[in-house]
């Protein structure tokens, strides 16, 4: 990028699954940045990575987004694929990526990742704005996330840019990109479901041509989201092959089978990083002493196999299924791993039960802080790819009318509101 400084505001969305750049138009639209994938031309970057050794003999190689996906795809076996790093930003006991004979910090990721998307933007991106927006969840995904340090990591991520970097709570962004449909003041309460958290806030929209349009009146999260539910697919439909519940000998006893390799696997961030030297020779010891060595097999040939992304391909296929129909057929086959299973709506809703009643709290904390009561919300609006969970949306149609809900843009909304809030003169109001 090339400093500009009265070049526009650009608001990115960098998701836990997708990222969305969005730039202002000085009063305008704020336009998409759209990417020319090898599949098709689109806003949606895939939040991945992909690295593969050099012939050249220089190193490593590495691409994100779509071009991740295609490399790997291409050559699975001699590559590493790496979705949703962003859910390890709060994380205490992430410190480095080991990937081939080389170690990544989170910001090293992030930095790549940035560089690439970037080089893929057609040169859209090649001018610096004069202030970047960046959107941040309400509540970090992980066990006991640690803000301070997520802020100290999207720092250093985002140095290199040289401009303002704002950050804004990511449904602060859908909700102002959804004031601008409407034309009379309200009380809007968006939802957004991303891959790793959903976020909640409440804001007073006033009429058209305000001084202020949208004041934000109170926001709560919960670390619970797409990965969570893809999680909950994996324990019962696959996990039980791979050998989870069951037990290997040691002097004599019969012992539970270590959960953390499981927790690992069914983490899409933490699933490709298992194929290194220590994590294998462990499953190989384990494996001759379980007994049920043939699942440890399985696992073992889905981590050496580079099989991450087409499970998660198969799950996520699955979730999209059940969110049009009452029910849906799951296949997943590699590595001598074959899983058919015929699958209800209302089976899936049963095993996301306790993390409906998460979100659920969410939502009353959010109106809580906002000192508002579900009455005086006008509008919802649901943005985010969880948010198509008829489950999900459900949750908001009883508490507040099918009337009041409002949808579009489930990708997109955040960045391009991100993109108008760059634009405002006072965006300390705004910032988190």
């Amino acid at each position: 990028m090339q400093t500009d400084a009265g070049g526009p505001a650009l608001g990115l969305d960098f998701g836990t699954t997708n990222s969305v750049v969005a730039l202002g138009t000085r009063g305008g639209t704020p336009e998409l940045v759209t990417f020319a994938a090898p599949a098709e031309t689109s806003p949606v970057f895939r939040s991945a990575l992909c690295f593969w050794q050099d012939d050249s003999g220089k190193g490593l190689a590495s691409d994100a987004g779509p071009w991740a996906i295609a490399e790997y795809m291409e050559y699975p076996l001699d590559s590493r694929f790496i979705q949703s790093f962003k859910s390890v930003a709060a994380m205490k006991t992430f410190e480095q990526a080991s990937v081939f004979d080389k170690r990544y910090r989170f910001e090293e990721m992030g930095q790549l990742f940035l560089e690439k998307l970037i080089s893929h933007a057609g040169g859209k991106l090649d001018t610096r704005p004069h202030r970047i927006v960046v959107g941040r969840p309400v509540e970090y995904a992980g066990a006991r996330p640690d803000e301070a340090l997520a802020r100290t990591r999207y720092d250093a991520m985002f140095k290199g840019f040289g401009a303002e970097i704002h950050y804004v709570y990511e449904p602060l962004g859908a909700a102002y990109s959804y004031a601008t449909r409407l034309t009379e003041p309200a009380t809007i309460l968006v939802a957004d479901f991303g891959g790793g958290t959903s976020d909640f806030s409440v804001v007073r929209v006033a009429e058209p041509g305000a001084a202020r349009r949208c004041t934000p009146l109170g926001h709560a999260g919960v670390g619970i989201a797409g990965d969570r539910f893809d999680y909950r697919i994996l324990d019962r439909l696959v996990l039980p092959m791979l050998g989870k519940g069951g037990a290997y000998k040691s002097f004599g006893k019969e012992l539970e089978i270590p959960r953390a390799y499981f927790a690992d696997f069914a983490d899409w961030s933490r699933l490709a990083l298992m194929r290194n030297r220590k994590t294998m020779t462990e499953l190989e010891r384990l494996q001759k002493t379980a007994i049920d060595p043939d699942a440890i097999g399985r696992m073992i040939a889905v981590i050496e196999n580079e099989l991450g992304y087409p499970l998660y391909d198969a799950v996520g296929s699955l979730k999209r299924a059940l969110s049009s129909g009452e029910d849906a057929h799951f296949h997943f086959a590699g590595a001598g791993l074959e899983i058919e299973a015929d699958v209800t709506r209302a089976q899936f809703e049963g095993w996301i039960a306790d993390d409906v009643v998460r979100i659920e709290a969410a939502v009353d904390r959010a109106l809580e802080v906002a000192k508002v009561s579900g009455g005086e919300i006008d509008r919802v609006f649901l943005t985010g790819g969880s948010s198509l969970i008829p489950r999900i949306r459900q949750i908001f149609v009883e508490r507040f009318g099918e009337a009041a809900i409002m949808s579009g843009g489930e990708l997109t909304s955040i960045a391009h509101g991100l993109a108008l809030i760059g634009e405002q003169d006072d965006i300390a109001a705004w910032s988190a």
